[in-house]
């Protein structure tokens, strides 16, 4: 089963009437050298790019209307045989009809990953990340502008989360909890206690007491349930800081502050780059070269040394001690940490798989890009006409693409219908009272290069989608012919009788003594 056949699965129970759309594009294995960065030496990993697109039909006269939107990043790391998921943006139009497909899909594509007998990796160790922060809109422009969508506050939507991956991680032990896999779910909530953060959180969605996976709350980097990825632990070596066990994810809040530790010493504040040493006009001598490049990879060797003795000074504790007072993760709003870990037997191993090889159905790197850019950049969803437009344009250029065709250019994109021939992106409002979500800074060069490159390059060439590629991983369809959910208070969700149910108060009265 592939993760478009999975996720229509998870949305057919959906209630009510109505038709799914569904665009999975998954991106082939390519090298990835910044998972630890600071990790000496760096394990060896793959990065895979995953983009869902949902679109639903109310009736079949009805144009499509897209409606949810994952974007993730999946690493394998083979060394540890182990594989990390990190969910970046999960967004929705607020068009859909109620109720909505988000969680449903949300927890499909979860349960895809973390259940070992549908999982497309041979791993033995799955490990979920994910840094819940509220925003009125991650993946869809000016979708924040509908006035159907109600996007959710930093605690509901931090206790959303929760209640997600407990539902995940529920499902999954009862299914394969007899066959020896261990589950393990941490929470952080940077700035509140335990209690605090439990009680904020249980006010939104109340915890049932018959869980299987208990939360813990706290960082998941202690543990020795589940192996970490890169953890030298595991090797018969010492920890040695806080490189080895805390991922760098793009536009995460670990990875600004590892990048602020790396670089950054108590007495001296941020550190500048040495001067170099001024050429001379006359022409260069082949040993003096040598000797510059020598310098060069002295001035490399003692930067990372530099770094590692940063890192040695800030515990695992200290650092997320630190972590709670971060502007970004206590300006104003409640942030989550959120990660599940499983452990599964080892699986068979795979004595002809190479990590590099493009499995059916992936697109390039590129495709995936310029998919998403188009998303971002050239769309736009602040009501149901420019939606629909959006969609069909978006939906026609990824078919496009895997049938030869060129994408729709920027222009074309920004065409609009007769109706619409003056639609514009509004400027943003000088008195939002909200910050600007930080956003990571472009890896540091040293001498203008990357510290360390993936020279060797990939054996397989990029795979080329057509469309049969098409009809059969990435675009599916699914009717959804259910019986209505049922309101609040109605005959239906109260019982079987047909009558509502009637709770009757009564008034204990104290008992007099006997005289």
């Amino acid at each position: 089963m592939n993760l478009r056949d999975a996720l229509l699965q998870g949305l057919a129970s959906l209630p009510g009437t109505r038709q799914f759309h569904i665009h999975v594009l998954v991106s082939s294995p390519r090298k990835h050298s910044n998972l630890y960065p600071f990790a000496a030496p760096r394990p060896k990993t793959f990065l895979q790019d995953i983009l869902v697109l949902l679109s639903e039909q109310p009736t079949p006269d009805s144009p499509r209307v897209l409606v949810s939107a994952i974007e993730a990043s999946l690493y394998h790391v083979p060394s540890t045989s182990s594989a990390v998921l990190y969910v970046s943006k999960v967004d929705s139009t607020g068009q859909a009809k109620a109720p909505s497909p988000t969680p449903a899909l949300v927890r499909a594509f979860l349960t895809y990953y973390v259940d070992p007998t549908t999982r497309p990796l041979p791993v033995a160790h799955v490990w979920v990340h994910l840094f819940a922060r509220a925003q009125n809109q991650y993946l869809f422009p000016n979708s924040a502008e509908f006035p159907g969508k109600y996007p959710l506050t930093d605690v509901k939507l931090c206790a959303w989360w929760k209640r997600q991956f407990g539902i995940v991680a529920h499902d999954v032990a009862a299914r394969v909890g007899q066959q020896g896999a261990r589950i393990r779910l941490f929470y952080l909530l940077p700035g509140l206690g335990e209690l605090e953060a439990s009680h904020a959180l249980e006010r939104v969605y109340a915890s049932t007491s018959g869980t299987s996976v208990p939360w813990s709350y706290g960082h998941p980097y202690s543990q020795t349930h589940v192996p970490l990825p890169c953890s030298p632990i595991g090797r018969g070596e010492k920890l040695t800081h806080i490189g080895h066990v805390v991922p760098w994810f793009d536009d995460d809040p670990k990875a600004r502050f590892l990048d602020e530790i790396a670089y950054t010493t108590d007495a001296e504040g941020v550190k500048s780059p040495e001067r170099k040493r001024p050429r001379s006009n006359h022409a260069i001598q082949r040993p003096e070269e040598d000797a510059e490049g020598g310098s060069d990879k002295k001035e490399a060797s003692s930067s990372t040394k530099s770094e590692h003795t940063a890192f040695k000074k800030v515990s695992i504790e200290e650092f997320w001690e630190r972590m709670s007072f971060r502007q970004e993760c206590i300006a104003g709003a409640v942030t989550g940490f959120f990660v599940m870990a499983t452990s599964s037997p080892t699986p068979t191993p795979h004595s002809e798989f190479s990590p590099l090889a493009p499995l059916p159905g992936q697109v390039s790197s590129q495709m995936m890009k310029r998919v998403l850019t188009s998303l971002m950049t050239g769309h736009e969803f602040p009501s149901v006409e420019r939606a629909v437009w959006s969609t069909r344009v978006l939906e026609e250029a990824i078919k496009g693409l895997c049938d030869g065709l060129k994408i729709v250019q920027s222009g074309d994109i920004a065409q609009s219908p007769a109706d619409d021939s003056h639609r514009r992106t509004p400027e943003p409002d000088g008195t939002a009272s909200t910050l600007a979500a930080p956003e990571t800074p472009p890896p540091r060069l040293i001498n203008k290069k990357r510290t360390m490159d993936d020279v060797s390059p990939n054996p397989f060439a990029e795979p080329v989608a057509s469309l049969e590629t098409y009809n059969s991983c990435i675009y599916g369809s699914v009717a959804v012919s259910n019986p209505d959910e049922p309101r609040k208070g109605s005959i239906e969700a109260a019982g079987g009788d047909g009558k509502p149910a009637i709770t009757v108060l009564t008034v204990r009265r104290k008992k007099r003594g006997k005289p």
